[in-house]
């Protein structure tokens, strides 16, 4: 249609008179005009073609960019796990190391006591061995000593014997206990109620009883075993304690004096009796009841002779023994 139009207007100008140089200069402009449009054509068409082409490309590097971002992403998230594990597993680590110090610190303190332990387990064998040694020599001590009571107790009983064979002999009335020795005489017959002055009747019971006790006592193979002779003075619970204490007290006292002042005994004797003879009071601590449970108060009015050996002093050195450090 377009090439018709340009012959018309060559043949109208043709008819006008125009020139053929003007004909070829527009057939040639259509013709470059035509090679344009279809090179931009060709070119537009091309760059569309290859437009498309790099949009897909670029479409798919999208995708793949994406993917790689999203697994990316998941890397990063397993890294941040991994680093987290990695962090605890450090944590842990650091945990155990301080742990592994800490028992480091309690072994060398531990074997540190150990070694003090041991040092006082040394100084108490030491201990030992010296405490045991010890107890040798207080077993020996013992036994030494308990020979000496069991031969103190063999002397007691022959000297209970002798006291009560010699009192019989001399017809007194005087009971000697068999087991200490002990011999009570009626307080009745020495003094009236509430005094302590000696009756002649106690007296002249005193001066048959004594020269027979104390030629029993003081004989020479006793010399080295009695301790003490004691003169005990009881009442009965009428009154108070201190009022019977200091009667009791007064009594044994009399008669300890009236012993001393004896003229049947020799000056030896009397030298003899000033050492271990002793008086003492005891108000109604030691009372003597009847078979009911009842005070018998005739009984409990008494005065007694006692002797002691010296197994006290014995029994005291054994206990010094015992308790020695």
């Amino acid at each position: 249609m377009a090439r018709q139009r340009i012959h018309n207007r060559r043949a109208s100008r043709g008819s006008a008179g125009g020139g053929a140089s003007w004909i070829s200069y527009s057939d040639m402009m259509a013709a470059l005009l035509l090679i344009f449009v279809l090179i931009l054509s060709y070119s537009l068409y091309q760059y569309f073609s290859m437009l498309e082409t790099k949009t897909r490309e670029l479409d798919q590097q999208t995708v793949q960019l994406n993917l790689a971002q999203d697994e990316l992403a998941e890397k990063e998230k397993t890294l941040i796990v991994i680093q987290a594990d990695l962090d605890t597993l450090q944590d842990t680590l650091t945990a155990k190391e301080e742990e592994l110090n800490a028992a480091n610190l309690i072994l060398i303190s531990k074997e540190d006591e150990l070694a003090q332990l041991q040092a006082a387990l040394t100084v108490k064998q030491a201990d030992l061995d010296a405490a045991t040694l010890k107890l040798e020599e207080q077993r020996l001590a013992l036994t030494n000593q308990a020979r000496r009571i069991d031969d103190l107790i063999g002397i007691r009983t022959v000297m209970i014997q002798d006291l009560s064979s010699s009192l019989a002999a001399a017809n007194l009335k005087a009971a000697v206990d068999p087991n200490n020795g002990d011999i009570i005489l009626d307080s009745t017959v020495f003094f009236d109620t509430a005094k302590s002055a000696i009756k002649e009747e106690g007296k002249a019971l005193l001066d048959s009883f004594i020269p027979v006790y104390l030629d029993v006592l003081l004989r020479d193979e006793y010399k080295d075993y009695l301790g003490e002779i004691i003169i005990e003075g009881h009442t009965d619970s009428s009154g108070s304690y201190n009022t019977n204490l200091k009667l009791s007290q007064d009594r044994a006292l009399q008669v300890a004096l009236y012993c001393l002042d004896m003229p049947s005994l020799s000056a030896a004797q009397k030298a003899r009796l000033q050492q271990i003879l002793t008086a003492k009071g005891r108000s109604y601590a030691d009372l003597v009841y009847d078979e009911n449970g009842r005070e018998n108060a005739e009984a409990s009015r008494r005065v007694e002779f006692k002797f002691s050996l010296k197994d006290t002093e014995m029994i005291e050195e054994m206990d010094r023994i015992l308790n020695a450090e």
